[in-house]
């Protein structure tokens, strides 16, 4: 389950929402921590053991990472990550650590300040790469979500593989889906973006490794250690760590078959299935009081789930920004 805190973001990513910001939900309708607790503990009881935090941003909401140790300490309770934008982690890695945050996933789209700036509407990049290094630091297992975009970033395709094989992380082209503003003709295929990985690293090879819980398909190099990056050299006792790019190809590869999440929103909607607008509000159940309401609930919500998306069909598709859905 994907649990969106907040509606709330300190950047204003072009293909989120516009530069303006979009009207902002009454706090008042945002559900607090001890009713998302309350769902998690229902949710839980039905055997959901997964559980991934984001926005919004989550962490411009006070607490979060006491949420999060709250969230991981209910029984049955095997994992519960974090999606940030990275501009706050820095400062909340230490808290993240001893709430016993299991893995935090970083989107970055540039390692440009120039072009980071253009797609954040004003994001600093220095700060995400502190937040980045600050995850990394602690051994918290640390990815980073990219979007590459036909004529904008794809030139920096090479240079979040040498992040990604150079720090020892995973890196993760998502291709851009037509939900909110996002462009789906702007978006670069995860089929070309294989192939240029491809030419630059001729020893890259298929990861069978477990990176997680998400459909992304993992490749990596077999010669780790051989090369310092495509094209150099480097000596034999120059091992490289061991990192990974992921591809998550929601657009050209569907893997619908297999997806088995559900999305709640800021305000307590079960979202079951990113791409339809269709969801059931768990605040009726929320305000009945019984886990069994929940549960019921939530069942409704998993049997509602559809067999598979139809991004290729915009007039099917959510319109709200993604940070209104939990991103």
């Amino acid at each position: 389950m994907r649990i969106s805190i907040t509606d709330r973001c300190n950047l204003r990513c072009r293909y989120c929402m516009p530069a303006e910001g979009i009207e902002k939900v009454s706090m008042s309708q945002i559900l607090t921590y001890e009713e998302i607790l309350r769902i998690c503990r229902a949710a839980a009881g039905l055997g959901i053991r997964k559980f991934k935090v984001t926005g919004g941003e989550p962490l411009v909401r006070k607490g979060c990472a006491s949420f999060c140790g709250e969230l991981r300490e209910i029984p049955g309770v095997e994992q519960v990550t974090l999606t940030t934008n990275g501009q706050l982690l820095a400062g909340e890695i230490g808290a993240l650590q001893e709430a016993g945050i299991d893995g935090i996933n970083i989107s970055l789209d540039s390692l440009r300040e120039d072009r980071y700036r253009q797609i954040t509407c004003g994001g600093r990049l220095e700060d995400t790469l502190k937040g980045l290094d600050a995850a990394i630091a602690s051994g918290i297992p640390t990815k980073v979500n990219c979007l590459l975009q036909r004529g904008f970033n794809e030139d920096e395709l090479p240079h979040f593989a040498e992040l990604a094989f150079s720090r020892g992380i995973d890196v993760r082209f998502i291709e851009i889906m037509p939900i909110g503003f996002g462009r789906p003709e702007t978006g670069l295929s995860n089929e070309a973006v294989l192939q240029r990985l491809e030419r630059l690293y001729p020893d890259l090879v298929r990861d069978e490794r477990v990176h997680g819980n998400g459909p992304a398909v993992y490749y990596r190099r077999s010669n780790a250690g051989a090369e310092t990056s495509a094209g150099g050299d480097a000596s034999a006792g120059d091992a490289q760590p061991a990192g990974s790019i992921g591809l998550i190809s929601a657009m050209h590869s569907s893997f619908c078959g297999s997806c088995n999440r559900i999305r709640l929103t800021s305000q307590g909607e079960v979202k079951p299935c990113l791409c339809y607008e269709d969801s059931i509000s768990l605040k009726p159940a929320l305000a009945e009081g019984s886990c069994e309401a929940l549960q019921q609930a939530l069942r409704d919500a998993i049997n509602e789930k559809p067999a598979g998306h139809t991004f290729e069909d915009p007039g099917s598709v959510d319109r709200r920004a993604m940070m209104q859905i939990g991103g």
